[in-house]
C-alpha cells in the first residue's frame, strides 16, 4: 500500500507562512513522506501522499482551514 496519490485541494483561510507550516505539518503528521506545496494567492494545496483525498482534507480541516469540495 505505497501508492502515491496527488491531491489538489482548494483551501480557505490560509494567509501566511504560519498557515503553510500548519497545513504541511498536519499532512506530514499522518504521512511523514508526503510532499506539500501551498499556493497562498490561489488558496491551493497540492499534496503527494499515500493518504486518501478524504484523509488529507480532514487533516487540513482539523487545523482550522476550510477545504472546499
Amino acid at each position: 500500500m505505497s501508492d502515491t496519490n496527488s491531491h489538489l485541494l482548494k483551501v480557505k483561510g490560509m494567509s501566511c507562512q504560519h498557515c503553510v507550516n500548519a497545513v504541511t505539518k498536519a499532512v506530514q503528521a499522518l504521512d511523514p513522506a508526503a510532499t506539500v506545496a501551498v499556493d497562498l494567492p490561489q488558496g491551493a494545496v497540492t499534496v503527494l501522499t499515500t493518504l486518501s483525498r478524504e484523509a488529507t482534507a480532514r487533516a487540513i480541516s482539523e487545523e482550522g482551514y476550510e477545504v472546499q469540495p
